[in-house]
């Protein structure tokens, strides 16, 4: 994957369930790989590539292996375990117990056809297995050699801050990273998920950067694309801000002559930028266009005007205890806030 200053991409095969008798729409194609692998330029340079047990029922897996057998150690492999590859769930081979954790991993490996995965991501919690026991099987899995590093996806902020602590009393094999949804149509992270990674140094995978499609504004005049194909991972134009949102993305591209999706990546990298955490975007090209215009995205360079007016016409409200605090730093800090430089890494 082509070089930015925030990082490389991660390339996620398609979520949707499509029966495994041919290669399904999201997932990678040889040529779309070749070309995303060919642009870094050196082969000490990693091409992260991204997938989970439950993306086409483990077929996302084996077509992902196959693509990088040639050249296992020059990519960095990422999957993810919890849903599980069956058809029907099954209580036995899905959620985040070690026991379906290892055979999840195990069988992850097979499919992969490697003997190690460079990152694993619990897909989401299941409510039901203490944290304690999800640190145990990762820190397993790492002393075993199968994974290298281990990471929590769609995990609530408290979650993951108390895993980080944990593992870290007990001297077990560390969260490094956390993924969640973010673009400028959901930034709800923003209020404690974002401000969490920074403060403990955890790296972030944003999924999602185009809002499912709808910051492309393709769904203003046809339904084609996710939002009919997929069914989820999707946003519609539900809210006044989505709509302002989207007329902003738009009016910026029309200004710049840029593509619309190029525009809202853009914002993704920009904020990764003015970021203490590290910020990667993950992106799910269907087709070597939607890649070329993800690749594109990383030429474009918005001026602080255009990414402040999309910052603020996307801002969600930070709730309570956000607000309160905020009102209340003047007095807090002896009358003399505007004087006063807070922390480029937030205080935890």
């Amino acid at each position: 994957m082509r070089p930015s200053d925030t990082g490389p991409a991660f390339v996620c095969p398609s979520t949707r369930s499509a029966p495994p008798t041919s290669a399904p729409a999201g997932a990678p194609a040889p040529s779309r790989a070749r070309h995303a692998g060919s642009s870094t330029g050196s082969p000490k340079r990693a091409a992260p590539s991204s997938g989970a047990d439950g993306y086409q029922f483990g077929e996302s897996e084996e077509l992902t292996g196959k693509l990088i057998s040639a050249d296992r150690d020059h990519f960095v492999l990422a999957t993810k375990f919890a849903l599980g590859a069956a058809r029907q769930p099954d209580i036995s081979r899905t959620g985040n117990s070690r026991k379906n954790m290892v055979a999840s991993v195990e069988a992850s490996l097979k499919r992969l056809g490697t003997d190690y995965i460079d990152l694993l991501w619990v897909h989401f919690p299941d409510e039901l297995t203490p944290m304690e026991e999800l640190l145990r099987g990762l820190d397993d899995l790492v002393s075993a050699g199968k994974i290298h590093h281990a990471a929590l996806s769609n995990f609530p902020a408290w979650r993951v801050s108390r895993a980080v602590t944990l593992a870290d009393l007990r001297n077990q094999a560390p969260i490094v990273g956390i993924q969640y949804e973010y673009s400028l149509v959901e930034r709800s992270a923003d209020r404690e998920l974002l401000p969490m990674a920074e403060s403990l140094g955890l790296g972030a995978a944003l999924w999602s950067p185009l809002g499912g499609g709808l910051l492309t504004g393709k769904y203003r005049s046809s339904a084609e694309g996710r939002l009919s194909d997929l069914g989820m991972v999707t946003h519609t134009e539900s809210t006044d801000q989505k709509t302002a949102v989207v007329d902003t993305v738009l009016a910026i591209a029309q200004e710049t002559g840029v593509a619309p999706a190029r525009i809202a990546v853009a914002w993704v990298r920009g904020r990764a930028a003015r970021s203490a955490a590290t910020l990667v975007p993950i992106v799910g090209p269907r087709n070597l266009s939607q890649l070329d215009s993800y690749l594109d995205a990383l030429d474009v360079q918005l001026t602080d005007v255009q990414y402040t007016r999309l910052t603020d016409v996307s801002a969600v409200p930070r709730g309570a205890p956000h607000e309160g605090i905020t009102a209340s730093l003047d007095g807090l800090q002896g009358g003399t806030a505007d004087r006063i430089t807070t922390p480029v890494v937030p205080v935890a």
